[in-house]
């Protein structure tokens, strides 16, 4: 677990960046501009930052220079733009940061950038695929029958009609029948997984992006998995 600093004035990016990284067991601290970021700075001495370069005030690379010149960049920085050219990325990098990441960002890379950078805060080498004690989830095929029972085989003598009926209201737009299913199939995987949004991603194979978005859109309560855990 580490202190994580995310510096960004858009406020969609600063709230999916610390589901995220909460979820992954970080503790995050969120500020919108520079002035706020020099204040997270010096009070929550940060592990990580990740930082924006293009804020109204002062810009991110500003900033980056601000603290390198004054013995402030004592932890890692990962730079962040949707707009940044070649040149900003590598002046950013000359002055000190760690990594360069293109908005809209990945999850992959986000979280590969984030425990890269930790690793070399701390001096730990980043996990790699497939060392000893690193387990590969299995895969689940996403099958109706998979969704109500978690991936265990319905014996054949079972009979589902009635159990569906009341589950779901079949009489109603398929549209509605489907976020209803939808819902239901999250909350189960979410439950199961403890919360974990990392292997319900792996689980229901989406992309963790668009899982967030899916989840926020069905009014699925992810506080439920996790008590639940």
């Amino acid at each position: 677990m580490a202190n994580i600093l995310v510096v960004d004035d858009e406020l969609g990016i600063r709230d999916l960046l610390s589901e995220i990284l909460n979820d992954e067991g970080h503790n995050v601290e969120l500020a919108e501009n520079a002035a706020q970021a020099r204040g997270a700075r010096n009070r929550a001495r940060p592990d990580l930052v990740l930082l924006d370069i293009w804020m109204p005030d002062t810009d991110g690379v500003t900033l980056l220079k601000e603290w390198s010149t004054t013995g402030l960049l004592s932890m890692p920085v990962i730079m962040m733009s949707g707009h940044a050219t070649i040149e900003t990325a590598v002046e950013a990098t000359k002055i000190g940061a760690q990594a360069f990441l293109e908005k809209p960002i990945t999850m992959q890379k986000l979280l590969k950038a984030v425990e890269a950078g930790l690793a070399r805060s701390s001096g730990i080498p980043p996990r790699k695929p497939g060392v000893a004690g690193v387990v590969a989830a299995p895969v689940v095929e996403l099958t109706v029958e998979a969704a109500m029972t978690g991936g265990q085989s319905l014996p054949p003598v079972v009979e589902m009609g009635p159990q569906a009926r009341q589950l779901f209201e079949l009489d109603k737009p398929l549209r509605d029948a489907r976020d209803e299913f939808e819902k239901c199939y999250f909350e189960f995987h979410l439950a199961k997984e403890g919360g974990s949004m990392t292997r319900v991603a792996e689980k229901t194979g989406l992309e963790r992006t668009h899982l967030y978005r899916k989840l926020k859109q069905l009014g699925v309560d992810l506080s439920r998995g996790k008590r639940g855990g």
